[in-house]
């Protein structure tokens, strides 16, 4: 047996004794427990900056891009505030042991379903580093073992992170072997992790539409695919202009390197001749490159603006820059058609002051979250009021869209009886 992967099943064999012992926790010895993860993660903020530090310039001299840069920063002031998003998933309910339905049979059985901890869960992800922070707030919240490979880029980040980490469980007389990482293994950690079959109950790729797809292809344990963000703005006839276009801006500039940012815009004719300069006129500021159909280039350069034709591969691509896709559709339902075609089926939204387009387009769009009149940059575990997010889920299957606690509870059936026998 490949000796990485036999490392790997060993570290997943003792997170699941201490799963066991975390499962048996109440919510009050859990909600302790994360209290002072917090604390000492706020105590020495400073640590994980200072190896951020070394992180950043590691990456700025391998060229990366500057959205994947504002990715991998954590400086302190990030640090606090995922401390935070780890506090609110403290107020959370704990899902462990609600109660999901239950049935009183015919013959005097009553039969409960319940939630219970998923078990052992990892997470693979990219320059990310106050994922880390999430998906082990969420972890331990929910009852779970977690077992994370965050990335060569942010190797000196999550190092330092989990450090502290491991000291404050330690502190609280509960096994470190809860929280851990396989990033010493580099890729065949991963790659392990996805064949480790009996020894992990759930996966979370968490990054780039190849990495995503890598893990589909090779994983032989149960996984949850995260999408990347083709995210696409439907600008309706009816819009209001004053609406649309802070709800564009915000869309697309306020963190271009984020999986809900915007990516492509669609703009339904009847209004584009008086749109699009003034939505241009605002990226300007941005510096926002347009990619363009022939429509809106022929619209834009009468207008005193210098777009680019965009090519087939463009209405396809994730940028995760200050680049932006611009497409005259003749109607709704081309825009609808254009979105279903070309999306990862993460976000999209509307801009409209129509009610039957709205319902129209709300029922016709194939993705986890649909906006309507508001910017797309509100998919998020956070916002949604989960305090931290494992990821959004793009698959529909129990878990779409943002994923918080209930996500990474499955469940288990209890039968009471009085001695009934079947017949």
């Amino acid at each position: 047996m490949n000796e990485v992967l036999q490392s790997v099943q060993n570290q997943a064999s003792r997170a699941r004794v201490a799963q066991k012992k975390l499962e048996k926790m109440s919510t009050d010895e859990k909600d302790a427990l994360l209290q002072a993860v917090c604390d000492e993660l706020e105590k020495r903020a400073d640590e994980i900056e200072i190896a951020n530090a070394i992180d950043m310039s590691a990456a700025r001299a391998e060229g990366m891009s500057q959205g994947l840069l504002d990715r991998l920063l954590f400086n302190k002031q990030r640090v606090l505030a995922s401390v935070q998003g780890m506090r609110a998933v403290i107020a959370l309910p704990d899902p462990v042991g609600q109660v999901v339905r239950g049935i009183n049979m015919d013959n005097g059985m009553r039969l409960i379903q319940s939630r219970v901890p998923m078990g052992v869960v990892a997470m693979i992800y990219e320059a990310r580093p106050n994922v880390t922070l999430d998906v082990i707030a969420l972890a331990l919240k929910s009852g779970n073992a977690i077992i994370v490979r965050g990335g060569h880029a942010a190797i000196e980040t999550n190092a330092a992170t989990l450090r502290i980490v491991h000291d404050a469980l330690h502190d609280q007389g509960m096994n470190p072997d809860i929280v851990s990482s396989v990033d010493e293994f580099g890729r065949e950690g991963a790659q392990a992790m996805m064949k480790a079959r009996g020894f992990i109950d759930l996966l979370v790729p968490r990054g780039s539409a190849s990495l995503i797809q890598y893990v589909a292809d090779n994983a032989t344990v149960p996984i949850i695919e995260t999408g990347a963000g083709n995210v696409h703005i439907y600008v309706d006839e009816s819009a209001d202009f004053t609406q649309a276009i802070p709800i564009i801006i915000n869309s697309k500039t306020q963190r271009i390197g984020v999986c809900n940012a915007a990516e492509k815009l669609l703009v339904h004719e009847a209004v584009a001749q008086e749109f699009l300069p003034l939505v241009a006129k605002a990226l300007e500021e941005f510096d926002v490159e347009l990619r363009t159909d022939e429509r809106a280039y022929t619209i834009l350069s009468e207008a005193g603006f210098t777009p680019l034709q965009a090519d087939d591969e463009d209405w396809d691509t994730e940028y995760l820059d200050y680049i932006l896709g611009v497409r005259v559709v003749r109607d709704m339902q081309e825009a609808i058609d254009h979105i279903n075609t070309h999306s990862t089926h993460h976000t999209e939204a509307i801009i409209s002051q129509n009610y039957e387009a709205i319902e129209e387009f709300t029922r016709s769009i194939d993705s986890a979250v649909i906006m309507v009149n508001a910017s797309t940059r509100f998919t998020d575990g956070s916002q949604f009021g989960f305090g931290a997010e494992l990821g959004i889920s793009t698959q529909k299957m129990h878990a779409r869209g943002p994923m918080g606690l209930q996500e990474l509870t499955t469940t288990h059936w209890v039968g009471y009886g009085t001695g009934q026998v079947r017949k």
